[in-house]
């Protein structure tokens, strides 16, 4: 599937903020199911410098400092990409397995997702997550069955209801008010995951949206997304230890508890992954630091689309 992603970020400052620097992660990762056909960044006022780098987690970003007085920001990435279908779950161990296999003990082999079991700023490690969990990790079922069912229960008790919560909404406190947004789905998912010894991480990105039967496209009317990937390692012997005859590695299979889908490089061919972390904070669009504008208004126009769809029309300012 071919998709155009349009994600325009706009601020107005008052007063003029004097000078900034920002961090972006708005290139979507070229992976072996999802081709980056093309991408375009466009900043307004013109920034004094641009480094463009990949940080610890394999991620495209792009920093840019303004060092002249200015009143309005404005962000905009244009990309186009090819993404395949997503493959069916595979088998899995059982899930006690997987925790012992990444429970550090002296001499075992040092597997990179072990790093995904910790908690991070965004998500804690809790009893209370993990209670929540506890009654879908059933013993001796399968890693990624169990990451269902849990799915499925966040999908089930959680409302999702925009402006619920906030960037900086604790997911404790998501969890007790069972409402939220994609981001706090994800975030309680990889918590829950976390506080039973299991590897998760957070994944930014979008999703192809539909517009009512027999109503156009609203430009501009997409939003960000934002998913989860669980850890399954292969290589493991019946008691979770890994084999002598071969290192344990293994895949990162997604699961989106928002609308519930799930698959095995994605969770479909409609989901463009943007960038991979620990959490919300690894991977935000846009973030800064500025000197001055005391006040500001923030406007995002996000467009998924199809790129015929946008053949000839014009994705003006979102201001």
């Amino acid at each position: 599937m071919r998709l155009r992603i349009v994600h325009h970020t706009h601020y107005r400052y008052a007063p003029a903020v004097v000078m900034a620097q920002h961090l972006a992660h708005l290139r979507p990762l070229a992976l072996a199911d999802q081709a980056v056909l093309a991408h375009q960044v466009s900043i307004e006022p013109e920034p004094a410098r641009v480094t463009v780098s990949e940080d610890a987690f394999g991620n495209h970003r792009c920093f840019f400092a303004l060092m002249s007085p200015h009143e309005s920001l404005s962000v905009l990435s244009d990309c186009e990409v090819e993404t395949e279908p997503p493959q069916e779950l595979p088998g899995s161990p059982p899930w006690e397995h997987v925790r012992d296999h990444l429970t550090y003990r002296a001499g075992a082999p040092y597997d990179p997702a072990s790093e995904f079991t910790f908690a991070s700023p965004f998500v804690p490690r809790s009893p209370v997550l993990a209670d929540f969990a506890r009654p879908v990790f059933e013993p001796g079922e399968p890693l990624l069955a169990c990451a269902q069912a849990l799915m499925a229960r966040i999908h089930t008790e959680m409302t999702y209801e925009g402006g619920s919560t906030g960037v900086n909404t604790p997911t404790l406190a998501a969890l007790a008010q069972r409402k939220g947004v994609c981001q706090d789905f994800a975030h309680i998912m990889i918590g829950c995951l976390r506080s039973l010894g299991l590897p998760a991480r957070y994944v930014s990105g979008y999703l192809l949206t539909h517009p009512p039967e027999g109503q156009p496209r609203m430009i501009g009317a997409d939003a960000s997304h934002a998913w989860v990937q669980v850890y399954c390692p292969h290589g493991l012997d019946e008691d979770g230890h890994a084999n002598k005859a071969e290192m344990p590695h293994g895949i990162w299979v997604d699961f989106d508890p928002t609308n519930n889908r799930s698959g095995w490089g994605r969770p479909g061919e409609d989901y463009v992954t943007l960038a991979l972390g620990r959490d919300f904070g690894d991977v935000s669009p846009l973030r800064g630091v500025i000197q001055g504008g005391s006040s500001h208004q923030l406007t995002v126009a996000v467009t998924v689309a199809p790129p015929e769809e946008l053949a000839g029309i014009e994705l003006g300012d979102p201001s």
